[in-house]
């Protein structure tokens, strides 16, 4: 599979070859959808915590005799009956990260790297130049249509790329081993380095 690939003042800078295996599979949205829910439960705090009735501050004295009020029998008042008593079965902080089989992690991948492809939405660079000024790459970006992008380096991120471009509202940029499918999914435009590309393969093969 054959894509043009530019430099990031917009000029032809020749081709790709990109592996079929990686880039031109019929994307499913089963297997995208497992990926993605794996992500962001495994980032989900699971922090959330109410204070059940041994944790409430209240006394533990009986509130009322037992008989002869005509009420209902009651203990105490940290009872979840009452205003200000504990939760009954409230949450509590806990992990909601569930397992993933590292098989369907890379095929999620491939997929969500295939599904940007065929969409017309993957875009090749030869490689960042020299960019110094977050104006200057603000304007090449802005002239490229690059409205929500994410860009995928090597395996080491240019750093001052990465420092001129971290102030530009709806880019971002990662490193190959930092590539996601639930990051690539959500954006609108994914661009890739001939040495993004070459890290790429290797990770998944």
């Amino acid at each position: 599979m054959k894509l043009d690939m530019i430099k990031l003042d917009g000029s032809k800078a020749g081709s790709v070859d990109l592996g079929e295996d990686i880039f031109d599979l019929d994307p499913r949205a089963d297997i995208l959808h497992r990926v993605v829910r794996w992500q962001r439960n495994k980032a989900q705090a699971g922090t959330h915590k109410v204070k059940t009735r041994s944790e409430v501050k209240y006394s533990t004295k009986k509130i009322y005799r037992q008989k002869g009020t005509g009420g209902a029998r009651h203990g105490a008042r940290s009872a979840p009956i009452f205003r200000g008593g504990g939760i009954y079965k409230g949450p509590v902080v806990r992990s909601h990260a569930h397992d993933l089989p590292k098989k369907v992690r890379a095929l999620g991948l491939k997929h969500a790297l295939s599904a940007k492809a065929r969409a017309g939405e993957l875009v090749i660079i030869e490689d960042f130049g020299t960019v110094s000024k977050t104006s200057a790459l603000a304007k090449q970006i802005k002239d490229l249509g690059w409205k929500r992008a994410l860009i995928i380096d090597g395996t080491e991120v240019n750093a001052d790329f990465a420092k001129a471009a971290r102030n530009i509202d709806g880019l971002d940029v990662l490193p190959t081993m930092g590539a996601n499918v639930y990051d690539i999914l959500k954006r609108d435009t994914l661009v890739i380095t001939k040495a993004g590309i070459e890290a790429l393969e290797a990770r998944l093969k």
